[in-house]
């Protein structure tokens, strides 16, 4: 295997195989993971703080939707980046937050048979690392599986990722500590699936990833996918929108060490809620800055039981709140495109102070100080946005995060709606990683955002690198 940084960049835009799992057998493991976790529970007389009902209904997906996902290393990254440019957990004081996975560069490849599979450097992380490692591709995967689902489904729709912590903290955040959630359970990330003049639908998602090296003899009980998506189906169970299970799930867990290669295993209930149409522009538009809630959470949904309702603690969004509740969705994904095209300042203009907004006015950060002095011409369109020099195996590379310039500069106007008609109108404009000679490895999206990976060309020196 070519080790060299040209090696490894080719590699990231190889189209490899990711399998899906979504079956009754995948179903039944996970029932029996879950009566193991409560006999356990039970056994050890632990309090249900932290602990509540699993989401009814739970199902695989349809067989129409289970086939193989077709994608590069470098979009699986991508997808990784663009989740996670409004996460605040301190390792960005020396990298922008979304730069966290080029650490990964090196961790796949392809089998004999075309599918994912990860390196030897992939499989041997620092063992302090092998829990963030499967957190963070967790994320990546299962992100990854589950928009290749909605697009699917709704081929004429663009979908938006957002934090679950993000959106909630307007309505939820606690005192003590101040501007946080606490330790209550939640899911990890919300889907809007979006359409300019269309209600849009909202789907509750978990994301999961282990190491376990499932042996014949690996029980259901114990096997870690299972539990990870017994305990997802408790965390979905605690995000409402409107009355309890109307909001759609989706919750996966990716094996990493599976015999088939990487794994993504998932599971989903239905649900029709959705949230309304916004005004093009002025008041009740996604261009006005949102107010605090102070929403239920403590015995804020009813359970039926065969003794009567039983109430239980969930993250509740009334109905008459919905409208705002989608301006929150919105605004937090406007902050998060600018935030990956090195927006700086302009990122705050859509966050409240419990979201994040002084962490984004805090130049001690790289994320925030980054600023878009990153011009790259894909094709012939001009993309402005941030970049990051590093070395693989000595040889210097960069990469590049941004957006489209006459979508970016809507954002940092703070013209949302126009933004969001803007970008529908061009989700078929973009450049495909086909059309791009000069970067070895790349990935654009519908809403105008776009990655890539080269390495530096020779002839640029540190200050004065070429725009592409």
């Amino acid at each position: 295997m070519d080790s060299s940084a040209f090696g490894v960049i080719r590699r990231l835009g190889d189209l490899l195989a990711v399998q899906v799992n979504s079956s009754p057998e995948l179903f039944a493991g996970v029932e029996k993971a879950a009566a193991a976790v409560d006999r356990e529970r039970a056994k050890k007389k632990t309090t249900n703080e932290g602990h509540g009902p699993r989401t009814p209904d739970l199902r695989p997906l349809p067989r129409v939707e289970r086939d193989p996902l077709h994608v590069t290393p470098w979009d699986l990254l991508a997808t990784f980046a663009r989740a996670t440019t409004l996460a605040r957990q301190g390792r960005g004081r020396g990298l922008a937050e979304h730069w966290q996975g080029l650490k990964y560069c090196r961790a796949f490849a392809a089998d004999r048979h075309g599918s994912l599979r990860r390196t030897d450097e992939g499989k041997a992380p620092e063992l302090s690392y092998r829990a963030m490692q499967a957190r963070e591709l967790g994320r990546a995967f299962g992100l990854a599986v589950a928009e290749r689902v909605l697009r699917e489904r709704y081929p004429d729709c663009l979908i938006s990722i957002v934090d679950a912590e993000t959106v909630l903290l307007p309505g939820f955040a606690r005192t003590k500590p101040a501007g946080t959630l606490g330790a209550r359970p939640r899911p990890d990330f919300l889907l809007e699936v979006w359409r300019p003049g269309a209600a849009s639908l909202v789907f509750v998602v978990t994301v999961n990833g282990n190491h376990q090296a499932v042996k014949p003899k690996t029980s259901a009980s114990s096997r870690t996918t299972y539990r990870q998506l017994a305990r997802g189906s408790e965390r979905v169970e605690r995000l409402h929108l409107g009355q309890r299970n109307e909001t759609p799930t989706l919750m996966t867990s990716t094996e990493f060490l599976a015999t088939a290669g990487v794994t993504v295993h998932l599971l989903h209930t239905r649900g029709g809620v959705e949230l309304p149409v916004r005004p093009s522009s002025g008041a009740g538009s996604a261009d006005v800055a949102i107010g605090r809630r102070a929403l239920p959470y403590v015995d804020s949904v009813a359970i039926p039981t065969t003794r009567g309702a039983e109430r239980h603690n969930a993250f509740l969004i009334p109905e008459t709140e919905f409208s705002w509740f989608g301006r929150v969705v919105a605004r937090a994904h406007a902050a998060g495109q600018l935030s990956l095209a090195g927006g700086g300042g302009t990122v705050g203009q859509y966050l409240i102070d419990e979201q994040g907004g002084k962490h984004f006015s805090e130049t001690a950060f790289a994320g925030t100080a980054s600023v878009h002095d990153a011009k790259v011409r894909f094709a012939k369109e001009q993309y402005v946005g941030t970049d990051q020099v590093f070395r693989i195996n000595g040889t210097r590379v960069e990469a590049f995060s941004g957006m489209a310039t006459d979508l970016y500069d809507l954002l940092a106007e703070g013209k949302v709606e126009e933004y969001l008609r803007r970008a529908y109108q061009r989700r078929k404009d973009w450049p495909e990683p086909d059309d791009i000679d000069d970067w070895g490895a790349s990935s654009f999206r519908p809403d105008g955002t776009a990655l890539a990976i080269r390495v530096v060309p020779k002839s640029a020196s540190l200050g004065n690198r070429p725009p592409g």
